[in-house]
């Protein structure tokens, strides 16, 4: 039977643009995707610290290093520029994967540059 865990997250990231007039999701720094090992496409649940939102939407990617998180369309309406969220990811492990897996953690500062 296999579980889900979490397989990778994008750690207090400051939301800087919301643009609901777009088809759906979430832009991020092609930088901080690779860090996370998030592929563009990839559901991912988003986790508002501000407003204590929670939803899912799926990744496109943004450019490298731009420090670029948007969300897009409907979720537009969920978060404001400013807002911190965490992105993410999750994995399907079989029983013995679990005991050697270690999820990605990726930290960033306020302009969302990756510090560990």
């Amino acid at each position: 039977m296999m579980q889900e865990f979490l397989y990778s997250k994008i750690h207090r990231a400051t939301v800087t643009d919301a643009n609901l007039n777009y088809v759906g999701s979430i832009t991020v720094d092609e930088t901080l995707m690779k860090a996370a090992k998030i592929k563009e496409w990839q559901k991912v649940d988003i986790l508002d610290i501000n407003n204590g939102e929670r939803f899912q939407t799926y990744v496109i990617k943004g450019k490298s290093d731009s420090g670029c998180i948007c969300l897009n369309g409907a979720a537009a309406r969920k978060v404001q520029p400013g807002d911190k969220v965490i992105i993410i990811s999750y994995v399907y492990l079989q029983p013995n994967e679990i005991e050697n897996h270690t999820p990605t953690v990726v930290m960033v500062d306020e302009n969302n540059r990756i510090v560990k």
